[in-house]
């Protein structure tokens, strides 16, 4: 796929967010960090139970200066008539973007084929646009918003401390490692 290192495409959509729609763009990304979290569908079973567990990591997450973008093929008007009718998602104070038109999980290579639906995708993003951590999971293994906040703080780590690494299950304040040909093989 290749996604890791490339930068994001340009897009305008509208986004619904603390009750109001807000039109978004590439340009609104650029400058500090960004999560697109992209789901199937509104109105389904996983992905409420996603989006509220990214809600209850929003305040963690705004305060290390990133900002978070859910996405699906949905329209604002339909993310504003989940938001207002089911108490998962009516806890989200971030950014539901829709994406009728299917540009942006184009741009992100993650729209079905056929279906209309984006895949189960996160992005992280880094203020220069350029997409550092992903992933993607099938239909029906939901995703773990504690484990994505430990990814963007080693992701931000690494960009302020160019030459260090963060080593597997690396947590905030942990060691970590400055690559060298003395540290091969001997880790």
């Amino acid at each position: 796929m290749g996604i890791i290192g490339s930068t994001i495409k340009p897009f305008t959509t509208q986004s619904y967010k603390a009750g109001k729609f807000v039109e978004v763009s590439d340009t609104d990304v650029t400058g500090k960090w960004a999560v697109f979290f992209f789901y199937p569908a509104d109105f389904t079973f996983v992905c409420p139970t996603e989006l509220e567990d990214l809600a209850d990591q929003y305040a963690d997450l705004q305060a290390m200066g990133v900002e978070v973008y859910a996405v699906s093929t949905d329209t604002h008007f339909s993310h504003k008539a989940w938001h207002d009718s089911s108490p998962a998602i009516g806890k989200i104070n971030y950014h539901m973007l829709g994406d009728q038109n299917h540009v942006i999980s184009n741009n992100f290579g993650v729209l079905r084929e056929g279906q209309g639906l984006a895949d189960r995708a996160t992005f992280v993003v880094d203020p220069d646009g350029v997409i550092q951590v992903t992933e993607i999971t099938c239909e029906g293994v939901g995703r773990n918003a504690v484990e994505l906040v430990r990814k963007i703080k080693a992701a931000i780590y690494v960009r302020e401390h160019p030459g260090q690494v963060c080593p597997a299950k690396w947590e905030e304040g942990g060691e970590t490692l400055a690559p060298s040909i003395d540290l091969v093989g001997k880790i």
